[in-house]
């Protein structure tokens, strides 16, 4: 339960980092600027609870271990039992999970509550916003799902770290600092015209030291322990729950409207969900059975050449 907890806890804080994160996307403030600001928070929030915490656990780290904290090998984490209820039921739940998200994010459908308070955001508070070409919503598409990809991959990645290098803190730091110096140096390429580097206001400066802080330290020091309590699969199942919350969030907090495709998405979500932990459960009492079944067989089978072997003794 208490995973579960600490899953939920952390997906509701990344809706908040990613609802703040908007707000300061449309004050010009470049994309990587904001991911180093937010790299660089976190290593410096981490480093001295990773020194002073760890310090008599913390093993030595090796060109092998900074490697895997560098970048991930892709390999199966997860088996699945197809014969089994619990395995159909991951496989069922995950799917049903997958299905929920795409409408949440896909599906608009009918709007749901009045467009009153929904208006009331476009008085000033943002400024201007050129419209996108068509040709930035395909390569933006190539790398949200590129993105995705890598998002996944670190699970997998975390699962190896977590046997070779078991600190959560300073596992975290460390990554926090390789992404932060590859954030200034994809800046220094990319971005030529030097936008907005230097953070402005105080609601965007809070904004950063919260998306650091809290949401890539705490936050990937809680999902870092959870993979290494309930595995990679377990940890990546709980993220369709960040856009719900940022859904809920978008309506309490910037007045969004909500549509029906939110509503049947956030449905499809908790119920896929519920699945998927209901089939865990029941594969971990299966393969509990299982391995009780095969000590007391192995058990068995060792004490009858014992028996025979006294027997033929005493002839």
């Amino acid at each position: 339960m208490k995973p579960v907890v600490v899953m939920l806890s952390i997906n509701l804080a990344l809706a908040g980092v990613n609802i703040l994160l908007k707000e300061i996307l449309s004050e010009g403030i470049s994309q990587l600027v904001i991911v180093m600001y937010r790299q660089t928070i976190s290593a410096l929030f981490l480093s001295p609870i990773a020194y002073f915490w760890e310090r008599k656990t913390r093993p030595q780290l090796t060109a092998y271990i900074l490697f895997l904290l560098f970048i991930s090998s892709l390999v199966g984490m997860e088996k699945v039992d197809m014969k089994s209820k619990g395995g159909r039921a991951k496989v069922l739940g995950t799917l049903v999970c997958i299905s929920g998200n795409l409408i949440l994010i896909l599906y608009k459908g009918m709007p749901l509550t009045s467009p009153g308070s929904a208006t009331g955001k476009t008085n000033g508070v943002h400024p201007t916003v050129q419209p996108e070409r068509p040709e930035r919503w395909l390569i933006g598409s190539l790398v949200l799902t590129a993105g995705c990809f890598m998002w996944s991959s670190w699970f997998l990645m975390q699962s190896r770290v977590g046997k070779v290098y078991p600190c959560q803190y300073s596992s975290t730091c460390i990554m926090s600092f390789f992404s932060a110096i590859q954030s200034v140096v994809l800046h220094l390429i990319i971005d030529t015209k030097n936008s907005v580097f230097v953070v402005k206001g105080k609601s965007a400066i809070l904004s950063l030291i919260y998306a650091g802080s809290v949401g890539s330290g705490l936050c990937y020091v809680g999902m870092s322990w959870c993979v290494k309590k309930k595995g990679p699969v377990f940890t990546a199942a709980f993220t369709p729950f960040m856009e719900l919350f940022a859904a809920i969030f978008d309506f309490f907090i910037l007045h969004e409207q909500i549509h029906l495709g939110s509503v049947v998405g956030s449905v499809l979500i908790i119920s896929g969900m519920y699945i998927l932990l209901w089939g865990k459960d029941r594969e971990a009492k299966e393969c509990a059975v299982k391995q009780t079944v095969s000590v007391e067989e192995g058990y068995g089978d060792s004490t009858i050449p014992s028996s025979n072997t006294n027997a033929v003794e005493q002839i």
